[in-house]
């Protein structure tokens, strides 16, 4: 028997035990914000202060925790809302009308009311509610909602290339689904996926990062973290399940503004923790009594004590993603969202000492999170930044967001995509110039602009390099070019435009040329290729999990699969991701999902590989459902942006000091 409830109505009482209590300041981008060192968590039955816990009986920011339903909105008690299932997460209805469904399918959609929050945005929902109502102490909607007919796209057939809207105010309208006979091994990995999820106030919040039976030291792995969770969270995106996404992302917006110090010093405020752990504590004066927390990880704990620069990056990106997918755009135009993503911003933004628009980071603050000679400017990190600025600039409210950061936002992306397709990318023709460059040139009129030695281009490029085809290289600092191939950063910049579409082509093209080397036996290295003898001595430090051709150092990492998938996807080259896919399914199910494969080849599991990798699993049922729904997956990359390019604004010396200029090199030959 299936019960209903409507998620939509919903009266505050002031029974709450514990209300978090904010202040305001000024920023440099002009909006207010909360300073975290003077949080205080209140206790009403005993008065006590609270650092960097989060507890599910709160009122946050005016948004009520409910300890059964998750985040629910404070709202007017005369709104009518959205009915749902109440009987079993993870289910949705099939057959909605006038917005209560009618049977049930095996998903269920978050709530379908939209909103048109800038130009971006192809839908014709409208909300009216208080959206410049910036205040922090108390965000709510009064008077309940005058919401229009809400309407989505539904993609049709290929031969038909157009978008029809569909009106839910009808009775006729039925979302459907590709229905595919899932394999043997599919149907496993669901329910390994299924029973990773980590439940918070009887929510679910997200996925544990391996979940082993026989592994009797975790140590960090029982954890949530923010970026294996991408791909978890696509496939339940993907599947029609958006709760446990819409949970995660409102959680870990809370943990981002809690104190957080390291030896008596506080990184900046926008920072994105890591991951994070459910824990249950007592209650003060209340024995035997307990309360979940979630205890979040900013670095503090992480080995080297590295930020994760990473995190809140990824945190945009999969915001977008649960809108462009559910077709719910309130969660993003929430006002904690919105100044959520502003903060991240800021601390992305702010000005520092570095000439080049990268982000200057040191090692291991992303997916390789060990000493890896990556510190600088890394390919992967810069692909990120340029995405989580696309995204921003699609999700930002333009009324509400000050104006100088929505054009530190526009500068910063022509910039970085001008920077990253002139001197990052490499192929035959660029090595040959490389190889033939003058050094020690004092000119704003410089060719080797970074002072550049050609004995630095190693010997293993020489022979390795395919005559079609090129990629971006690892890292660019002055006198420094990382020519290693990383592939997360590569795959990242096709699928978020960040290379030109000749660049994005070459990048597939090296990959099918070179396919022995990059996927082989276990789709894909990490990076090509491994550091060695003294090399590896110098640059790890000699560390003995990143030994060659294992782990970050050149070991084969099957999550990278979704990403390969949706740049395959981009490209129209789906056969690529096929082919990878064909080969990883031989064996993750029989290898017990390892969390990385080892040797030149991908032949043996990990030595230190952790089995049912949860991200692992999640990355190859993510890349079955895009190519199952190519349509869906265009919902996920971004496509090329002229504009950025052609509004470029650099200092260019001379007489007349700054002045625009036309990037048309982005388009010649050489690079598009």
């Amino acid at each position: 028997m299936v019960s209903y409830s409507c998620a939509g109505i919903s009266t505050v009482k002031p029974s709450c035990r514990r209300i978090l209590i904010s202040y305001k300041r000024s920023s440099v981008f002009g909006f207010q914000i909360p300073i975290s060192n003077r949080s205080a968590v209140i206790n009403l039955s005993k008065s006590r202060v609270s650092r960097g816990i989060h507890t599910c009986n709160s009122i946050v920011l005016g948004f009520r925790v409910d300890p059964k339903l998750g985040f629910r909105d404070v709202i007017d008690s005369n709104r009518n809302g959205f009915c749902c299932s109440a009987s079993n997460w993870g289910r949705q209805p099939r057959v909605l009308l006038n917005g209560c469904p009618v049977g049930v399918y095996d998903r269920r959609f978050s709530r379908l009311v939209s909103k048109v929050a800038s130009d971006y945005r192809n839908h014709s929902t409208s909300v009216e509610s208080h959206v410049n109502d910036t205040s922090w102490e108390r965000i709510y909607i009064q008077g309940g909602l005058n919401v229009k007919p809400v309407v989505i796209e539904k993609l049709k057939s290929k031969q038909e290339n157009e978008d029809k809207l569909l009106d839910y105010s009808r009775s006729d309208v039925i979302i459907e689904f590709p229905d595919r006979k899932e394999s043997e091994i599919e149907k496993g990995a669901w329910e390994l996926l299924r029973g990773s999820i980590v439940n918070y106030c009887g929510s679910p919040v997200g996925t544990i990062a391996a979940a082993d039976p026989a592994d009797k030291l975790p140590l960090n792995y029982d954890q949530v973290f923010i970026r294996d969770f991408v791909p978890s969270a696509l496939a339940f995106l993907l599947n029609g399940e958006g709760e446990i996404v819409k949970n995660f992302l409102l959680h870990t917006l809370q943990l981002q503004s809690w104190e957080k110090t390291v030896d008596c010093h506080s990184p900046g405020q926008g920072l994105t923790p890591a991951s994070f752990k459910v824990r249950s504590v007592p209650l003060d004066g209340r024995p035997g009594e307990f309360e979940e927390v979630l205890d979040p990880d900013f670095g503090e704990s992480a080995i080297g004590r590295v930020a994760p620069v990473d995190s809140g990056l990824w945190w945009i990106i999969l915001l977008r993603a649960y809108g462009k997918i559910t077709g719910d755009y309130t969660l993003q135009e929430r006002v904690d969202v919105q100044t959520g993503i502003q903060l991240i911003l800021k601390l992305c933004l702010a000005d520092g000492f570095d000439m080049f628009p990268t982000l200057l980071v040191t090692d291991g603050s992303c997916m390789i999170d060990r000493r890896m000679g990556i510190h600088g400017h890394p390919l992967e990190i810069q692909a990120l930044f340029y995405s989580a600025l696309r995204c921003s600039q699609e999700m930002v409210t333009v009324n509400d967001t000050p104006k100088d950061l929505v054009a530190a936002i526009n500068n910063r992306l022509s910039a970085l995509c001008f920077h990253i397709r002139e001197y990052y990318w490499v192929d035959m023709k660029k090595i040959n110039e490389i190889y033939r460059y003058k050094t020690e040139e004092y000119s704003t009129d410089a060719i080797n602009k970074f002072n550049i030695y050609p004995e630095q281009i190693p010997s293993w490029l020489v022979d390795w390099f395919p005559e079609s085809g090129g990629y971006f290289i690892g890292n660019l600092q002055p006198a420094h070019m990382d020519f290693r191939f990383f592939t997360l950063g590569n795959l990242w910049s096709i699928v978020s435009s960040l290379g030109s579409p000749k660049q994005n082509d070459g990048i597939l093209n090296l990959i099918e040329e070179k396919w022995d080397d990059l996927v082989a036996n276990m789709p894909l290295k990490i990076c090509y290729p491994a550091l060695d003898n003294e090399e590896w001595r110098i640059i790890t430090g000699s560390d003995p999990k990143n030994t060659p051709w294992s782990y970050h150092n050149g070991g084969s990492w099957p999550t990278l699969l979704w990403q390969f998938t949706l740049a395959c996807i981009k490209m129209k080259r789906p056969e690529l991701a096929r082919k990878a896919i064909t080969v990883a399914e031989k064996r993750l199910s029989s290898d017990k999902w390892p969390e990385y494969y080892d040797t030149r080849y991908g032949r043996f599991i990990g030595k230190q590989s952790r089995l049912y990798q949860t991200w692992t699993i999640a990355g190859f049922l993510t890349s079955k459902k895009l190519l199952e729904n190519p349509e869906m997956a265009s919902k996920l990359f971004l496509e090329e942006d002229y504009q950025l390019l052609e509004n470029c604004v650099c200092g260019l010396g001379g007489k007349h000091g700054r002045k625009k200029c036309y990037r048309a090199a982005p388009r010649s030959h050489h690079v598009v």
